[in-house]
């Protein structure tokens, strides 16, 4: 609850925007990626899937709290999405989302690049 007494929706926490690239969509994400919040991205996720794209990115660069359910809706991403559709999640190298992801070992298995256009690219 907020200080004025209103309940707090995974929205006041957390942003998804999705935006095609090409045969890609980027699903860029700010705020906090928590218990409320997780649900929110993994219902973007799904949507982004339906459309079987050749790359799902998901820019976690604005993201400022990751905890483990945040974690786990990246590795249901990367499950979910099958071989047709390959999934790279975006931290930069400075940020807490990159050190959280490196203590867990998902780099490799998440496709971890440090920016956007490495994650299009590769």
């Amino acid at each position: 609850m907020t200080s004025d007494g209103n309940r707090i929706r995974p929205q006041d926490l957390l942003h998804v925007t999705a935006e095609r690239t090409g045969d890609a969509v980027v699903l860029a994400v700010a705020g906090e990626l928590d218990l409320l919040s997780a649900p929110l991205l993994s219902d973007e996720i799904a949507t982004a899937l339906a459309d079987a794209p050749a790359r799902l990115v998901i820019d976690l660069s604005e993201v400022s709290f990751l905890a483990s359910i945040g974690i786990t809706v990246l590795v249901e991403a990367r499950r979910t999405a099958g071989p047709a559709t390959g999934v790279r999640v975006v931290a930069p190298e400075a940020g807490i989302v990159h050190r959280t992801l490196g203590l867990t070992g998902l780099h490799d298995a998440l496709g971890v690049a440090t920016t956007r256009a490495a994650a299009l690219a590769g």
